[in-house]
């Protein structure tokens, strides 16, 4: 079961890193993705790493901003998130493919979520 967690309330300009987690299986071998869900909008993608880690995607909302990694000792993926903005605020949740690679729909619907993670950016 995969979680998210590293979720909080912060003021504009801050940091946070979020992970990405799961029990029983873990999530080794597989690429990653990152989406948030914004109070009345939808879905967003906002970051994918492939497995082991040499490639990455970001959404351009966020390029520049957030970074994705991931520690395979640890069996862990992170979403470092930098200069954060107000529009920032959503349920973050890491999701997963049965894929080493980032693929189309690992980007768009990814087969299994894990619970979100709220982020808050204060103005």
């Amino acid at each position: 079961q995969l979680q998210a967690s590293g979720g909080g309330l912060v003021q504009d300009g801050d940091s946070l890193r979020l992970s990405c987690a799961a029990s029983g299986r873990g999530i080794s071998a597989y690429a990653v993705a990152w989406f948030r869900r914004a109070p009345g909008k939808e879905r967003e993608f906002v970051a994918a790493i492939s497995w082991p880690g040499r490639s990455t995607r970001y959404a351009d909302s966020v390029k520049g901003r957030f970074t994705v990694s991931r520690d395979n000792t640890e069996d862990t993926v992170y979403l470092q998130m930098s200069r954060l903005r107000p529009e920032d605020t959503a349920v973050y949740y890491c999701a997963v493919n049965p894929t080493s690679v980032i693929t189309d729909r690992l980007r768009s619907s990814p087969d299994y979520w894990g619970q979100g993670t709220q982020v808050t950016v204060s103005s």
